[in-house]
């Protein structure tokens, strides 16, 4: 499979009147992106300006952070005509490449205003390179890395500007083969973007990552059903199987994110976590993670579970 590294700049409306803004808060305006070879080499790269049809004026922010021009701009052509030459340059048997999780969310919904076909029925797997940054250089730390501080740490040549969709491919190319030479071992991480659920029970999610596994469901009517449904409510051993009986049933801090733990005899303590997403059509669908765990982190989900309790018992 072909690795296509991906980096999108968009604009974004001046005023925020405009009705468009909720179904496409930022309109793609350019679109950069490198191909790689079987060893992680750039072999190919692709670079188009995208003609504005939504917000015909420049934000102060994007102007300032990434120095185009409207009048630049205009020698493009529109979103439809360029994403057609950029999927024909990406070719068949691909997989994306990017520096965090929101460029394809917002390569789809810049899909989806056009009525263009999206990128699949089902969450779209891709490569977090920011993400695997921090599980190789960082200890896994949720504080991710800006781009330009990880090339700093890194110590990569800075030949071409920053805040450019073809020079920020670039450079995260270049974080990857740095990344997947010395630590081939991380790649086995990859994401899912989600910014449209499973269309079905046959493209339901369901991937085994070792340390931890991930289940991405089909549409609910809603949380309640959601909550109630086997699958996403059992916890279950992902190193043998077994249907473990709950020491914490499920509670939320925040009625998005739910937590519960579990005991397996063999392999210890295990960690769930649901979380909710909502549709555009007022369903929902579940994100949910297992995960064996040590003791101290099994003692801050009760923790958080306990503060729950008591802050209930001070509202009744």
């Amino acid at each position: 499979m072909k690795i296509i590294v991906l980096d999108l700049e968009w604009n974004q409306s001046s005023t925020g009147n405009e009705p468009e803004t909720e179904k496409i808060p930022f309109e793609i305006i350019e679109i950069g992106a490198v191909g790689l070879s079987d060893d992680y080499r750039m072999i190919r790269e692709f670079s188009e300006f995208v003609k504005p049809q939504v917000y015909k004026k420049m934000h102060s922010y994007t102007s300032k952070l990434i120095h185009i021009q409207m009048s630049q701009l205009e020698t493009g052509d529109p979103f439809p005509e360029v994403s057609k030459k950029f999927f024909d340059w990406c070719g068949e048997d691909y997989i994306f490449c990017t520096w965090g999780s929101s460029d394809l969310t917002e390569l789809q919904r810049n899909l989806a205003y056009y009525d263009l076909p999206l990128l699949g029925n089902a969450p779209v797997k891709y490569i977090d390179a920011q993400k695997l940054f921090s599980l190789v250089y960082e200890n896994g730390s949720k504080n991710r890395k800006a781009l330009e501080s990880a090339v700093d740490q890194l110590d990569i040549e800075k030949d071409i500007p920053f805040h450019r969709a073809f020079s920020d491919a670039y450079y995260t190319a270049k974080i990857f083969e740095r990344i997947a030479k010395e630590r081939p071992d991380v790649l086995q991480y990859v994401s899912y973007d989600i910014s449209y659920p499973p269309a079905s029970h046959d493209d339901e999610i369901n991937v085994d990552f070792g340390t931890y596994v991930k289940y991405i469901s089909s549409t609910f009517e809603d949380k309640e059903s959601a909550l109630k449904d086997e699958k996403v409510s059992s916890m279950v051993c992902y190193k043998c199987g077994k249907v473990l009986k709950k020491k914490l049933n499920w509670f939320t801090t925040n009625d998005r994110h739910y937590y519960a733990l579990a005991n397996c005899d063999k392999h210890g303590i295990l960690k769930g976590k649901v979380r909710i997403q909502r549709t555009g059509d007022g369903k929902v669908f579940v994100v949910k993670t297992s995960k064996l765990v040590s003791k101290e982190t099994a003692a801050e989900i009760r923790s958080k579970y306990n503060k729950v309790k008591q802050k209930n018992k001070q509202s009744d």
